[in-house]
């Protein structure tokens, strides 16, 4: 320190908290960034910066160091203690942030940075903003204890409480084992990088210590397992470019918090049906047994075909994601025929119902698209419990109170009907195509069950079958009779059908709902 340097005076104090910040500003060696940058990975600073608008992020707690003198840490104090915390904006709004730093003790969460964690969170609640947390972490640190159990404790308790109040998102983007995954578990997105990301409760040198497996860490925690297998994971990134692009994406959608809402941009198309619609008329093949893709119609009703896709290659028999119509966000929710003919399976129902409850939660409305043939059946579904777990839909759609509009394009078949946002569940518009099949059960079945004594007497089986599904399916299998009951609000022709949601959506813009007081319900778990 120079002369004019001199701590006693002003500009030696100014020179004096440069100098800590330049050091906080960079824990690792050039030797660990690298090897860092070698595999595909920035560092905890550099993600924020991918993340926010340039020059907005404040750091918060930037000196914190920890307080450990066991096993020689007291030797080593860096400032920040593995986790960099603030605040910044994305797209001109405001997020809180923490970005875990691999190259200080890996990362470990200790005490002060279960406390730098949890202030941020608390500013994140008190402020009514976003939080996301990019997560690179060995796990509890080791050196401190039960100290720093502790302070995962405080963490879920605190996305426990912001659950429905502002979004929470996870992104992993290295390791996450033990306790340390029930955070982005809780939280109402996770997203993981191929082959760099990995989450599980025990790792697999201890499970082949206590049952003998053998198993590789991209095989039990994998982004690829948990984006097809376990459903934990939200979306797959091909690289940390990519994921934190899709956090970008996501936040487009949703408000700061639940008294908010959503982002609005300038309406681009209107209501007007236009010519591209139309292809929507011939899209449904004459044979009802023959599948099609339903991302065609999700693209025809949102502004520029734009659909960001949730759980993609997770249960693909039933797809959710976001969308906008005139600009305002909307929540999709919809059959796959071309996946298992669209049927409900348990991983269906909960992706589902999981997305039904995260868009009431935020005010974002629900547009369901059914084409549904019914529950899957088979012993593994009802052994694992398709009952209970498919209950958590209905439970999930009855208890919704945003604007809810459902489309029936072909097979509504029996429970499954009820399920997927009927008017019985509170549905405010249904609406249907003039292909749509609403009925207990579809014809051969149905016909197979009522004129099993016909069939049993025909001279010849099939043609008399034949007659009796042509019967059923003329008399039935139609949208007719629920409209005539009002189950369902209108027949429209296919290419109606974004004109019909956007004046809907417009007109149950100020849905207000008065439910009966309650603590909270007891869904289904």
């Amino acid at each position: 320190m120079t002369v004019t340097d001199d701590i006693r005076t002003t500009s030696g104090k100014n020179a004096d908290l440069r100098k800590r910040r330049l050091e906080a500003e960079n824990s690792g060696s050039p030797e660990a960034i690298e090897k860092r940058h070698a595999k595909g990975k920035m560092t905890a600073r550099e993600r924020i910066a991918k993340l926010v608008d340039p020059g907005s992020f404040v750091e918060m707690d930037s000196f914190a160091r920890h307080r450990s003198t066991n096993f020689g840490m007291d030797k080593n104090r860096v400032y920040g203690d593995g986790v960099v915390t603030g605040y910044a904006t994305v797209d001109g709004r405001t997020i809180a942030i923490y970005s875990q730093d691999f190259l200080v003790f890996g990362g470990s969460l200790g005490e002060v940075v279960g406390e730098k964690i949890v202030k941020v969170m608390d500013f994140a609640m008190k402020s009514g903003i976003p939080i996301v947390g990019l997560n690179d972490s060995g796990g509890a640190r080791i050196q401190e204890g039960v100290a720093s159990l502790s302070k995962y404790g405080e963490i879920f308790k605190r996305n426990v409480q912001a659950s429905g109040v502002i979004p929470q998102i996870s992104v992993i983007l290295g390791p996450s084992a033990g306790g340390a995954v029930y955070s982005p578990a809780i939280t109402d997105f996770t997203i993981m990088v191929n082959e760099t990301s990995h989450m599980f409760i025990t790792g697999p040198d201890v499970i082949k210590t206590v049952t003998g497996e053998e198993v590789g860490m991209e095989e039990l925690g994998g982004a690829a397992t948990h984006n097809t297998k376990t459903g934990n994971s939200h979306y797959l990134a091909e690289s940390e470019d990519d994921a934190l692009d899709y956090v970008k994406a996501l936040l487009s959608y949703l408000p700061s918090n639940n008294m908010d809402e959503p982002p609005v941009l300038p309406a681009t198309e209107g209501s007007d049906v236009a010519p591209s619609d139309r292809a929507l008329d011939s899209l449904i093949p004459d044979n009802p047994n023959k599948p099609y893709d339903m991302k065609v119609v999700i693209e025809a009703i949102l502004d520029e075909a734009e659909f960001l896709e949730v759980h993609e290659l997770f249960a693909p028999n039933v797809l959710v994601g976001f969308g906008r119509i005139e600009g305002r966000s909307v929540g999709i929710i919809a059959n796959q025929p071309s996946q298992l003919a669209g049927t409900l399976d348990i991983n269906a129902s909960e992706k589902a119902a999981r997305f039904v409850r995260l868009c009431d939660a935020f005010g974002i409305p629900i547009v369901t698209l059914v084409d549904v043939p019914g529950f899957l059946p088979g012993t593994e579904q009802e052994w694992d419990g398709i009952i209970r777990r498919g209950a958590k839909l209905i439970y999930a759609y009855g208890e919704a109170s945003v604007p809810l509009i459902t489309i029936i394009t072909r097979k509504a078949y029996g429970g499954a009907y009820i399920v997927m946002g009927s008017k019985q569940l509170g549905a405010d518009i249904n609406l249907a195509w003039p292909t749509a099949q609403i009925a207990v059960m579809g014809a051969q079945g149905a016909v197979n069950i009522l004129h099993r004594k016909e069939l049993a007497d025909a001279k010849d089986v099939d043609a008399k079958r034949a007659e009796l599904i042509d019967e059923y399916e003329t008399t039935l299998l139609n949208p007719y009779i629920a409209a005539d009951r009002g189950f369902v609000d209108a027949v429209i022709e296919p290419h109606e059908t974004r004109m019909h949601i956007t004046k809907a959506l417009n007109a149950l813009r100020n849905k207000r709902v008065a439910l009966p007081p309650r603590k909270h319900g007891n869904i289904p778990l």
